[in-house]
């Protein structure tokens, strides 16, 4: 990445969560079985498909095994070991379609597809630079509405919603702890650190479910050349903070300790580097394949304050695919 960065080379990178299969190619020798898409780099996404996709079953892991990842991570709280703790399991999906459907018919500003391993569909933005201004961007705290439908009382409906998901003090305080530790990681690699935004919603509309998201807008500035330093501005910010918790070494150790299996790309990190300006994103929202078909992974921040019966069913409720087109849906 540094020498990429500093010859100003045109890149792709993607980091497992482990860090353990990075993937790093010059945009023009990017292997034919990688497409993807950022807010404004588009690689092999002009390929469509007239297939409609949709996830028919889902089979999440069993309220048992869950509760046990739960109560690993609840113990280590009131030990004082993390504040903060992203729990995930993956759910077996039955997927009516295929990884290249998924990729095509999605709707998220960042897409990855590598092979028939796995396809992401993100809306968290990661860290972007520009201008010797490095932004990142936490997405934590959700709430959904009933099926979206046109018309007044919907609309009454995604307000009380939107409302709600501001006012929940869980969902909040959860929030807070994940923006203090961007701010954090900004710090180590930039002065300045400042915040634009805080709290700002997204909607998202899949075909079940209109889901509210919340982000904030955390940013530093980068002194001196900063393009032949993106490993080292990388490989300090990484693993991403608002899926990991806090304090973040200590929680990746709890992490570790609940979860069912490793994760793999699920919860890294992918992006581009177009020879001006970096784009990435957190990989959430992640459907791979498995032997007998595909897994979609998801999860959820936990504190001491959580009820497992309610975090076990957001994970359940983040099983979907939002739609980009209404013949899709």
């Amino acid at each position: 990445m540094n020498r990429f960065g500093a010859a100003r080379t045109p890149f792709f990178f993607a980091f497992d969560y482990d860090l353990e299969e990075p993937m790093i190619h010059a945009l023009s020798e990017l292997p034919p079985e990688i497409r993807l898409v950022t807010p404004s780099v588009s690689v092999r996404a002009d390929q469509e498909t007239a297939r409609p996709v949709r996830i028919s079953t889902v089979e999440p892991v069993s309220v048992e095994r869950y509760r046990r990842g739960f109560e690993i991570v609840q113990e280590a709280q009131r030990a004082g070991d993390s504040y903060l703790a992203n729990l995930t399991f993956p759910s077996g999906i039955t997927l009516d379609g295929d990884l290249d459907a998924v990729f095509e018919q999605a709707h998220a500003p960042y897409r990855l597809k590598v092979g028939e391993r796995f396809v992401v569909f993100s809306p968290e933005a990661f860290v972007t630079i520009f201008d010797s201004t490095i932004s990142t961007y936490p997405m934590k705290g959700t709430r959904e509405t009933a099926p979206w439908r046109p018309g007044l009382a919907h609309a009454a409906t995604e307000i009380l919603a939107y409302d709600a998901l501001l006012a929940d003090e869980k969902e909040s305080a959860e929030h807070a702890t994940v923006v203090d530790l961007l701010r954090n990681d900004i710090g180590r690699v930039a002065a300045e650190v400042r915040v634009p935004r805080f709290r700002y919603v997204d909607r998202l509309r899949f075909p079940e479910r209109t889901l509210f998201a919340v982000s904030s807008e955390i940013e530093g500035t980068l002194v001196g050349e900063w393009p032949g330093r993106l490993g080292d501005i990388f490989e300090q910010m990484l693993p991403a903070g608002s899926i990991t918790g806090a304090p973040k070494e200590s929680t990746c150790r709890i992490i570790a300790e609940a979860e069912l299996d490793a994760r793999g790309f699920y919860t890294g990190v992918f992006g581009v580097f177009d020879g001006a300006r970096v784009e990435s994103a957190v990989m959430i929202r992640y459907i791979e394949s498995c032997s007998g078909g595909y897994r979609f992974r998801s999860g959820g921040g936990i504190t001491i304050y959580s009820e497992c019966e309610r975090e076990y069913r957001e994970l359940i409720d983040k099983v979907a695919i939002p739609w980009r087109r209404p013949d899709a849906a």
